[in-house]
């Protein structure tokens, strides 16, 4: 990872917005007693929206931490300099690399922790983002409670630096997808729709496996660059594209199982379902993958799309799995609006 020069003094003003200092102010924090904690969190009706942090600019978000109610009915979303629509529009776990929130043991009884150089997701869901996210003039982050009947509180702290932004710096995107199952053609949409000049980051999958008992990660991941008709960037299977090799050993002998890892830009870090005396049998499973080091770039638009195939007697063909992602790319402004959300009723898998 390229680690910021800490040896030398920058001219910055750090702000640090949370339930305890909602104003981002210098000395803005709790003024009770020293043993007392006034607003750890905040507790958002149904249908409500949270405004976590609105500020002007110009400064860089550096990270991101949340906790407490960690779920599908919460609507993460970041508008940059006073854009009408979000350029981050993705429920909360989702956001963090955790497509599975109501699940909190993998196969083997232990949280599975997603630690990578962007993103952690700590025991137990305590969600982590170091993406960079620089601003010129304005910046808006919400949370809206999208339960039909619950209140959700919020436990969150957005800590960033006042400062001058390069020129050349693009802004931070993210959006949410999922098919359940995928198409019948066996093309799964990761990200389309994108117009502007920028870099692919990259994106967490989460995928629930309900076809056949046999290898779902035969599907390559193919990227296709400025209108192309053709992907200039074509992996060799899933598993290959978030670095891993024969099924993550499933497809081994000598291994015989799915085998989870967690790196600073890949991994696949929870091999999930199959659980005795648990309701659901589904096997899922949660990966990442961060162009951080490889960026992939595009000067007018990009379409990132993953196979959801195998290998029959008939030659491959496609699944039925349920998948879902997370895409992450930076781009100028203004961007195109982002593909709407699933409904909540969709959203609220277990």
């Amino acid at each position: 990872m390229i680690l910021p020069d800490l040896s030398t003094i920058k001219h910055g003003r750090t702000f640090a917005f949370s339930a305890e200092n909602p104003t981002g102010e210098r000395s803005g924090g709790s003024k009770g007693a020293p043993w007392e904690k006034n607003s750890a969190f905040v507790r958002i009706k149904p249908g409500e929206t949270l405004t976590m942090m609105e500020t002007d600019g110009p400064g860089t978000i550096q990270s991101i931490w949340m906790g407490g109610d960690v779920c599908n009915n919460l609507i993460l979303r970041i508008f940059w300099d006073g854009q009408d629509y979000p350029s981050v529009e993705v429920p909360l776990p989702a956001f963090f690399g955790y497509g599975y929130p109501g699940i909190v043991q993998d196969r083997a009884g232990n949280y599975p922790t997603l630690n990578s150089a962007m993103i952690l997701a700590a025991p137990c869901r305590g969600m982590n983002c170091y993406w960079p996210m620089p601003f010129r003039r304005h910046c808006r982050i919400t949370l809206t409670n999208r339960s039909p009947a619950k209140s959700k509180d919020a436990y969150y702290m957005i800590t960033g630096c006042y400062s001058p932004v390069d020129p050349d710096a693009a802004y931070f995107h993210a959006t949410y997808r999922m098919s359940f199952p995928t198409p019948t053609d066996g093309v799964y949409t990761i990200l389309d729709g994108v117009k502007g000049c920028g870099h692919y980051a990259g994106v967490a999958l989460f995928a629930g496996i309900s076809g056949s008992n046999d290898c779902w990660v035969e599907g390559e991941m193919k990227i296709y660059l400025d209108r192309e008709s053709f992907p200039s960037v074509n992996y060799t299977g899933t598993e290959d594209y978030f670095c891993g090799s024969y099924a993550f050993g499933y497809d081994k002998p000598e291994v015989g199982r799915y085998t989870p890892y967690s790196g600073l830009y890949a991994g696949m870090y929870a091999a999930l379902g199959d659980y005795v005396n648990h309701y659901n049998y589904q096997p899922r499973f949660m990966l990442y993958r961060w162009h951080v080091p490889d960026p992939i770039f595009f000067d007018e638009s990009i379409r990132v799309t993953l196979q959801n195939i195998h290998y029959t007697p008939y030659g491959s063909r496609p699944r039925r799995d349920d998948y879902a992602s997370t895409a992450f790319w930076y781009q100028n402004l203004p961007g195109a609006p982002l593909n709407p959300l699933p409904d909540d009723e969709a959203l609220d898998f277990r």
